[in-house]
């Protein structure tokens, strides 16, 4: 008996120091990328820390020792808001009310789905036919030079919108509407860096503010790529320290760039005169970040708020994460947001969802 519970009192010191490690990575998302590059990098490992701490949870309930079950309990309570917006389980949601505008973020990773077939593209058969109201895009680049796909094309394939607006710098992003779009700011950081544009656009009587992200990107090269992929599908000892050593500084780098731009729009949104706003787009960090964090601090994350599932919208080389977000001030109600992975023409997924005013 004794030695039944010093076993358990063992397990149970081994709970707690992974609750404290889950504590530290997804409290990390506070940690600017601009002073703590490397430790800024900890969210991205926060659903390993969160299903360990469900594996603990899951041991204590099957052998009844309740005591100890609330070890676990603890933990995610302590950081609900991490959890809920990596793993949201809102499963009976309810449809949105008839007067719901539709919003939808894509980054189309210029078009290239389809692209052999003249005249002929997934990706904008899809924007089409996805009835938004209100759509942001990313990587929004179409040469003229190509046979295939043209700026024409894509303004008779999205005649249904009169009213738009595309960046041909960077950030490559456009915004299409079928309300008015009645101003167009870029936002930029200290650096001159501009990662989005805020439209001011009118619906049905109000002026909404829409922000347009695309944070800077991590461009890893091929080489880094297949990199990864040597690490996960052959982890050898070797192998997984120069990766590590590798994406750590590259990404590092690259969130540090992320970070002037996300407090940009962090800024805009808590300045601003406009009572209805929302922010769209690839935030290139997942959801435990300080990109995430920084700029949900006045809104509301449509996908944790109605939305289920990890809702993965990279999708290629072995890299899954949400990255791609839509976000409303609190006075907005959010319904059905869904990542849509039935369309892989791009190497992110479209992630859309309906918002009506809260009565």
């Amino acid at each position: 008996m004794k030695i039944g519970k010093f076993i358990k009192r063992c397990i149970g010191m081994v709970n707690v120091f992974f609750i404290v490690l889950m504590l530290l990575v997804a409290f990390s998302e506070r940690l600017s990328p601009v002073t703590h590059p490397t430790l800024s990098l900890l969210g991205l490992t926060f659903p390993i820390f969160a299903l360990i701490n469900l594996c603990f949870l899951l041991f204590w309930l099957i052998i009844a020792q309740w005591k100890y079950l609330a070890l676990p309990i603890i933990g995610f309570f302590l950081c609900w808001s991490q959890v809920s917006a990596t793993l949201p389980l809102n499963y009976f949601e309810s449809d949105p009310p008839k007067d719901n505008l539709k919003l939808l973020s894509y980054n189309v990773m210029s078009f290239d789905g389809d692209k052999k077939v003249k005249g002929q593209n997934g990706i904008l058969n899809y924007l089409k036919d996805s009835n938004a109201d209100i759509m942001c895009l990313q990587e929004f680049i179409v040469s003229g030079k190509s046979q295939y796909l043209t700026q024409k094309d894509v303004d008779a394939a999205l005649s249904a919108y009169p009213y738009h607006h595309v960046n041909k710098g960077n950030p490559h992003v456009a915004c299409y509407s079928k309300y008015p779009i009645v101003s167009v700011t870029p936002l930029q950081d200290k650096n001159q860096r501009s990662g989005s544009f805020a439209y001011e656009i009118v619906v049905r009587g109000d002026t909404l503010l829409v922000i347009n992200s695309h944070l800077e990107s991590n461009r890893l090269t091929e080489e880094d790529k297949a990199t990864y992929e040597d690490m996960i599908v052959a982890p050898e000892t070797e192998k997984v320290k120069e990766g590590i050593r590798l994406f750590t500084q590259k990404l590092g780098e690259k969130a540090a760039k992320r970070a002037p731009q996300a407090d940009v729009v962090a800024k805009t949104v808590a300045e601003s005169r406009h009572s209805y706003i929302i922010v769209m787009g690839d935030f290139n960090d997942p959801p435990v970040s300080y990109p995430h964090y920084i700029i949900s601090k006045h809104l509301e994350d449509t996908f944790a708020e109605s939305g289920f599932g990890l809702g993965i919208s990279y999708h290629l080389n072995h890299f899954y994460f949400r990255l791609d977000n839509i976000m409303v001030s609190p006075n907005l109600q959010s319904y059905k947001c869904q990542v849509d992975n039935t369309i892989n023409d791009s190497d992110h997924y479209p992630i859309s969802c309906f918002v009506t005013k809260k009565r």
